[in-house]
């Protein structure tokens, strides 16, 4: 409302009065975003109330609130452990290697599975290779100890028919990085297509018609149609995997873990859980794992900062 020439402020409204008379409009939209607002709220953002105990002397007795500050004492403790270096090389060894080879092997097998002409193979091919990815982790730890066993393991036995002297996998250092990452890629590789499949769909069938008249073979039309078309799909994944770097699950890693192959088997996360479960040691354990979530974030920023200036593809 006008009155000589000037708006009266009292008729404009409050910014609270304008967010509420929005959240009414699409109330259904805001019911439908709350299971996992809540969700995150209560078991992600909550729990990061005991993150202070990684800067105290934590004993169950006195509680959280009632434990005395140390400071960065347990970080110093880490940092000038002698294993600090041999925690952080077997994580990002493991983390780089399986990165190195896991990442691109979806992508060439989404470009492949768009080329097949054949529905009934390709769906059988599919399937094939999505089955892996529904195994849980501990039967595959199973299959691999199975597998690779220096007795009755069917692949040794298959190596042996060849004249070749197998190796332990199980047991030898240097092996350890090359089955976890080699039964990861097996399990994953399927099940991480469908995303580009998915971006492969959008291609405009016009652009393909039109190389096909300027005589463009179908290995250019896929270097030069399709493979732009999943660049910015490739990119937010590359961002979202390099900011979990250090996050090298404890689960697997454990599972095939013993004390033969433990110079390049231990990594940080099965280092907390040893420290935080099996030790006790609370604050310690959180205090490292606090680190190893700030290299994460810090890895996501640095590399998502990279792709915005690289390109018009970002997170944020």
């Amino acid at each position: 409302m006008r009155k000589n020439g000037r708006v009266q402020p009292g008729n404009l409204g409050s910014p609270t009065q304008s967010l509420g008379r929005r959240m009414l409009k699409n109330w259904e939209l805001y019911l439908f975003m709350t299971p996992a607002l809540l969700y995150f709220l209560i078991f992600h953002y909550g729990p990061m109330y005991g993150i202070q105990i990684a800067f105290k002397n934590f004993t169950p007795v006195k509680g959280i609130t009632g434990s005395p500050w140390v400071g960065f004492d347990h970080f110093e403790r880490f940092f000038n452990s002698y294993y600090f270096w041999d925690l952080l090389w077997n994580t990002l060894s493991l983390s780089f290697y399986e990165l190195a080879i896991g990442f691109p092997l979806p992508i060439i097998l989404a470009l492949a599975f768009n080329e097949i002409r054949n529905g009934g193979f390709k769906k059988t091919v599919q399937t094939v290779t999505y089955a892996p990815h529904f195994i849980s982790m501990v039967v595959m730890a199973g299959m691999i100890i199975t597998f690779l066993s220096p007795s009755s393991g069917i692949i040794i036995r298959m190596i042996e028919a060849f004249g070749i002297n197998a190796p332990d996998f199980l047991s030898d250092p240097r092996w350890f990085k090359t089955v976890y990452v080699i039964s990861g890629v097996w399990q994953s590789t399927g099940w991480g297509t469908i995303i580009y499949l998915a971006a492969l769909a959008g291609v405009d069938p016009q652009l393909h018609e039109a190389a096909i008249m300027d005589g463009a073979s179908r290995f250019k039309r896929v270097l030069h149609i399709n493979l732009p078309t999943i660049i910015p799909t490739i990119t937010i994944l590359l961002i979202l995997n390099m900011g979990n770097v250090l996050g090298v699950g404890y689960e697997k890693v454990l599972l095939l873990q013993n004390n033969l192959n433990m110079e390049s088997s231990d990594v940080i996360s099965t280092f907390v859980y040893r420290s935080g479960l099996v030790s006790a040691q609370y604050s310690f354990s959180t205090a490292v794992g606090l680190f190893n979530s700030v290299i994460n974030a810090i890895m996501l920023i640095a590399v998502n900062r990279i792709a915005k200036r690289t390109s018009d593809t970002s997170l944020w």
